[in-house]
């Protein structure tokens, strides 16, 4: 009942007399989930990004081709030694209250998520130590060591800006009412219906802007956002099912864009944070039998009809840092028997399995239990709301928390916020001094073979502590109406609304 009233809830926001007036030059994505913080030091969600894309320029973007481009920079330049790098900013730029976006600014903003308490920035700025304002656009970044993932951080909610002045006046509260410096402002949100954005008059780059609009409504039930999409009540969807692709691919008022992921489905297992003391968390040989038990490519065929990419790393198999001498492993229920005997456990071994909910995320969920029920596991799903089940993660109360990380450009981005000893994202506790220290060289060399040869040892510590077992890679299906006109697919799968145009 709950996803039908969301729905008709949209339904009745999008023929409202109000958006009727700008019918033409509303934008109206659906998105799978209700995004977590609308503030960019605090957010962590993928669909959060997708809105951020919306109001939050960042000091560089990427293209189709993982190029990083300037955006609210205009260039960098990195020092010898690989501890400064020096940023000119584009001049003329304002925040949405008006506010213009200068040195002391852009300092403001990445001091803002470096030092906030409650930040998930942090561990993708650890090496800056302080920003100097060289002139009023000109900023220093001071590094405690090199950092080679650095200028691909700042292509992320790393590299967003956000008002000195709005966060000063509003406090903890300024996601409530973001102010950035993108193309749209926020005008309202109302949790679990809608984000409304209008277009912001004094954006830098306002001649690609050409919709007045941008509505996002999170509709959790993948069949009932297509079915707004067809009825002509959305005009671009995000996680299109895989088993409804040949559907959109068969209707001529739509149209489908695919692109591998950069991040991965996985399970996160809680080992240091498990207040209940589960199997799980006591014995590396507990989590391998788990992950023995999962046939990957059956998985893959009956809920996504073999469209994704099985894998058992944090990078995809077609990834130039992927550790082939690593590959994945075929289902081994008699190993992984041997392993649940070793351990001395009482079978069935019980595990609490928590799933944000969303059909393929639950028909995931399913799969894995059935399967591992046949090596000795009695997995009990709990389904929850997606907001929530972050915070519950963050306060341990989980066992396994199968959730989809949407990738970065640069693999530290897929791995250290997860593995690192105390990283923010790191809900499952995990630590281990060899992984620590891989993690963290990794981040001191910019030349491939080396950073490689670093991840292969990363590689083999982490396939053996299992603190995550990586299921697979999704493709990023976002269909849309013919009336978009556009619309371009990029690799970390969020919208850029520039250039969009309404017919």
């Amino acid at each position: 009942m709950r996803v039908l009233r969301v729905a008709i809830t949209a339904a009745a926001l999008l023929l409202s007399p109000e958006m009727a007036v700008h019918a033409q030059t509303t934008l109206r994505i659906g998105l799978a989930e209700d995004p977590d913080m609308l503030d960019p030091t605090l957010g962590r969600t993928y669909v959060g990004r997708i809105v951020f894309s919306a109001f939050c320029d960042k000091l560089f973007d990427i293209d189709e081709k993982l190029n990083i481009v300037p955006q609210l920079a205009l260039s960098h330049e990195t020092s010898a030694d690989g501890k400064e790098m020096t940023i000119k900013l584009r001049p003329g730029v304002k925040f949405h209250d008006g506010e213009p976006l200068d040195a002391e600014a852009a300092k403001f903003s990445l001091e803002r998520h470096l030092t906030l308490p409650t930040s998930f920035r942090k561990p993708e700025l650890a090496a800056l130590d302080h920003v100097d304002v060289v002139d009023p656009l000109t900023i220093k970044l001071v590094l405690k060591t090199p950092y080679s993932p650095l200028i691909a951080q700042l292509t992320d909610r790393a590299g967003m800006m956000v008002s000195p002045k709005a966060v000063k006046e509003a406090g903890e509260k300024f996601g409530l009412h973001p102010v950035c410096a993108g193309p749209y402002r926020f005008v309202e949100r109302v949790q679990q219906d809608r984000m409304v954005f209008e277009k912001f008059a004094d954006y830098w780059n306002k001649d690609n802007v050409f919709i007045d609009r941008v509505v996002f409504l999170p509709i959790v039930d993948a069949t009932v956002r297509l079915a707004n999409l067809k009825s002509g009540s959305l005009d671009l969807i995000e996680r299109v099912l895989a088993t409804d692709i040949k559907d959109v691919r068969a209707d001529p008022k739509l149209k489908l864009s695919t692109m591998p992921e950069l991040g991965y489905l996985g399970l996160t297992i809680n080992i240091g944070n498990d207040k209940n003391k589960g199997a799980l968390s006591q014995s590396e040989k507990v989590r391998q039998a788990l992950d023995l038990s999962i046939d990957r490519d059956a998985l893959n065929q009956v809920v996504f009809n073999g469209e994704f990419t099985v894998g058992n790393q944090w990078v995809s198999p077609e990834h130039p840092y992927y550790q082939g001498a690593f590959p994945v492993r075929n289902r081994d229920i008699a190993k992984a028997k041997a392993l649940l005997k070793e351990s001395n456990l009482p079978l069935p071994v019980g595990v609490d399995y928590m799933v944000p909910k969303g059909t393929e995320y639950e028909a995931v969920a399913q799969v894995v239990q059935s399967m591992a029920a046949e090596a000795g596991f009695d997995v009990k799903i709990r389904v929850i709301e997606f907001a929530t089940s972050f915070k519950q993660a963050q306060a341990g109360d989980f066992q396994v928390f199968q959730i989809n990380w949407s990738g970065r450009i640069d693999p530290d981005g897929n791995a250290y916020v997860f593995l690192h000893t105390k990283a923010p994202q790191n809900d499952g506790g995990y630590s281990n001094p060899k992984a620590d220290k891989a993690l963290e060289d990794g981040r001191l060399t910019s030349d491939p073979a080396q950073r490689k040869a670093i991840y292969e040892g990363l590689t083999k510590t982490v396939l053996n502590d299992e603190p995550i077992i990586y299921l697979y890679h999704r493709k990023i299906l976002i269909a849309h109406t013919t009336k978009l006109d556009g619309y371009q697919p990029m690799p970390d799968g969020l919208v850029r609304v520039i250039g969009l145009k309404l017919k």
